[in-house]
């Protein structure tokens, strides 16, 4: 009797946790709403706006009849266990590894407006650093390829990673900031308003048909250009890694924005089981054992894990930079006019 209450209460615990509503339980129970004036406060408050709009998403597909289980599938599973096996994880190097670029920054800085953008471009850097070297780095790119394996875009995408991605995620832009004099309080909002946006961005055509988003499309990322993001399509691979502000796209030049004559491919290039948690979560760590088990020599064997996605001992190389070029020039060609 004792383990059915455990396993109902953890239950229980788990789906208020996937929800956000934790803390407009305590409220309500209490009594107590003062919590709302404070940042931890309106940042729990506005916790279950993603799960809200995802079960509307669910929701508005059934009624069209166009909700798939498949679509769903592998990131509900990848989430359950994301939970599970989080529970036994310490955290604690993490925050020892960030005290330690607190103590050595540059300078400091105050919470303040001005400093709220001079922040948010800095931790747009950290960003597009991290995600950057996950696109380009194989052995994080087998990390981060369980959030690129689903075939279609939702909200339920969001919740698709390899479990260790947010903690080395974590210590490589937070580090940044707070190296680069970014305020402790500062960084937290800042955070808070990426980690809302970047789930939002996630939204797929079942709720929101066009994700450009208006003027704001010239302005700011938008739930387009992170489609873009997750397409398999040559000409978009490994392009738009910014979050909010495109500023460091544009700068290194890997910002490219939706073409309504090009459909979206979802997913990634290697053929996999889109409707299997496993191929989803540990297919590309397996495919990469295979390379450096086959790859002959040290040196081979450690490029495997360094090298791009795609590269290969043999020179017969697949990566996202040869494939697009290859079609860009192929572009080029066909649009070339006959010669008489």
């Amino acid at each position: 009797m004792i383990v059915m209450l455990n396993i109902f209460t953890d239950l229980y615990n788990q789906v208020i946790g996937f929800l956000g509503i934790g803390h407009w339980i305590e409220m309500y129970k209490s009594g107590d709403y003062s919590s709302l004036n404070t940042l931890d406060g309106i940042e729990g408050a506005i916790g279950p706006l993603i799960p809200l709009l995802l079960i509307l998403e669910i929701i508005r597909a059934a009624l069209y009849k166009k909700f798939k289980v498949l679509e769903y599938k592998t990131q509900f599973f990848t989430y359950v266990f994301n939970s599970f096996i989080g529970q036994f994880i310490s955290l604690v190097i993490i925050a020892r590894f960030i005290d330690f670029f607190e103590k050595h920054s540059l300078f400091k800085t105050t919470f303040a407006w001005y400093w709220l953008i001079y922040g948010y471009i800095v931790w747009e850097f950290s960003h597009f650093i991290y995600h950057y070297l996950a696109h380009k780095v194989r052995l994080l790119w087998c990390l981060h390829s369980t959030h690129h394996s689903p075939t279609s875009m939702n909200l339920a995408v969001t919740y698709a990673h390899f479990f260790f991605e947010a903690p080395y995620a974590n210590i490589i832009r937070n580090s940044i900031c707070l190296f680069m004099g970014v305020n402790p309080l500062m960084l937290g909002l800042i955070m808070f308003i990426d980690g809302t946006w970047g789930a939002f961005i996630h939204v797929g055509e079942n709720l929101m048909k066009d994700g450009r988003l208006g003027f704001l499309n010239k302005i700011i990322l938008t739930p387009s250009h992170h489609r873009v993001h997750h397409a398999r399509n040559p000409l978009y691979m490994d392009t738009n890694f910014c979050n909010l502000l495109n500023i460091w796209d544009k700068v290194f030049g890997t910002y490219v924005e939706e073409k309504r004559e090009i459909p979206i491919e979802y997913g990634i290039t290697r053929e996999m089981n889109p409707s299997s948690f496993l191929d989803a979560y540990f297919g590309e760590i397996a495919a990469l054992a295979k390379d450096v088990k086959r790859a002959p020599g040290i040196k081979n064997k450690f490029l495997y894990l360094v090298m791009p996605p795609g590269w290969s001992h043999t020179g017969n190389h697949k990566t996202a930079k040869v494939v697009r070029d290859e079609y860009l020039k192929n572009l080029d060609q066909t649009a070339k006019p006959v010669q008489a």
